[in-house]
């Protein structure tokens, strides 16, 4: 069983029960205030574990399932049975890094939570976009795109939704976490820059 698959059904699990468990939902969530004043720092990492509503969990598993089981057979490749880790450490310390932005500008705001995978999934996401950057990306399944044209939109809007700040989806997480994704991949596998750029080239030159 891939890592991947097991990470979905683990998120899936411990998001499910706390659907209709308010007092463990509450444990998990990340909420900076409770961080800063009890020193509940666990929360980094459990909060990509816990979800809002079932539109919000199917969409992250799905995000991951599909990116991530490629990410994780190119770690193996890359790095032999250390991918493992080095898959792991992707995800894990992007749901991490992606929070922290958050954190700091709502470690007083006792009413702020945040909550879900995004984090980590951005950073899976982002490393394979710097790897493969003109594979195809299928956004709600059928509106089709080259990965880095995704991508620039996608940081693009997560910035500009992230300074509005209107929104309840956290933003800045997304964006934190898909910059983080992309340097991840860019200190492991430094090859990959220099091939981003080729196949964006050769992708152009072809058109």
């Amino acid at each position: 069983m891939s890592i991947t698959l097991i990470l979905v059904i683990i998120t899936s699990g411990i998001s499910y029960y706390a659907f209709s468990n308010y007092s463990l939902m509450d444990k998990l969530i990340l909420n900076p205030y409770k961080v800063t004043k009890r020193n509940e720092y666990y929360r980094f990492i459990t909060s990509g574990f816990v979800h809002a509503d079932f539109g919000h969990l199917i969409f992250n598993m799905l995000s991951l399932w599909f990116v991530g089981e490629g990410i994780e057979s190119l770690f193996y490749q890359l790095f032999g049975p250390s991918g493992s880790f080095y898959y792991l450490f992707l995800y894990i310390v992007g749901i991490i890094v992606s929070d922290i932005p958050t954190y700091l500008k709502n470690r007083t705001n006792s009413n702020y939570n945040s909550l879900g995978a995004s984090g980590g999934v951005s950073a899976v996401l982002f490393a394979a976009i710097l790897f493969a950057p003109t594979m195809t990306i299928s956004l709600y399944f059928f509106i089709k795109m080259k990965a880095f044209i995704f991508g620039i939109l996608f940081l693009g809007y997560s910035y500009y939704e992230a300074r509005k700040g209107t929104s309840y989806v956290n933003h800045s997480a997304h964006m934190v976490g898909a910059i983080f994704g992309m340097l991840f991949m860019a200190v492991v596998y430094p090859a990959a820059v220099p091939g981003f750029f080729a196949q964006i080239q050769e992708w152009v030159a072809s058109l």
